[in-house]
């Protein structure tokens, strides 16, 4: 049952990512791949949030597994991630790929904890 949970929530989540992706590159254009930043952030923020309730709150493992590993494993996108910074690189938009992997690991790993600190605060 579990697995098909995941399954759904999955089928959730890549529409989700590709849908965002899209209306976010359409309205900016960047040298930066700003969608799956975006994308990328947006996805820590709500697993923080996840493992904060199913760590401090009772969150079921079975809706923690398929919010966690489906959703957010279909939404996020670690591919496309390291696919766009090494577009960047043979580019050689050097500054732009160093600024992609600074910016979306510093500022995932500020979304996670924000996601967790917000849900200790209840």
């Amino acid at each position: 049952m579990t697995l098909l949970a995941v399954s759904a929530a999955s089928a959730v989540g890549a529409p989700a990512r590709y849908l965002l992706d899209k209306a976010i590159a359409g309205r900016r254009a960047s040298a930066l791949p700003s969608g799956t930043m975006a994308i990328n952030i947006s996805g820590a923020f709500v697993l923080g949030v996840l493992t904060g309730l199913a760590a401090h709150h009772g969150l079921p493992r079975s809706v923690f597994l398929m919010l966690g590993s489906g959703f957010c494993g279909a939404y996020t996108t670690f591919s496309t991630f390291s696919y766009e910074t090494m577009r960047l690189v043979e580019e050689g938009s050097f500054a732009e790929a160093t600024a992609n992997v600074a910016v979306s690991l510093a500022a995932g790993m500020a979304a996670a904890g924000a996601g967790l600190g917000l849900v200790l605060l209840f």
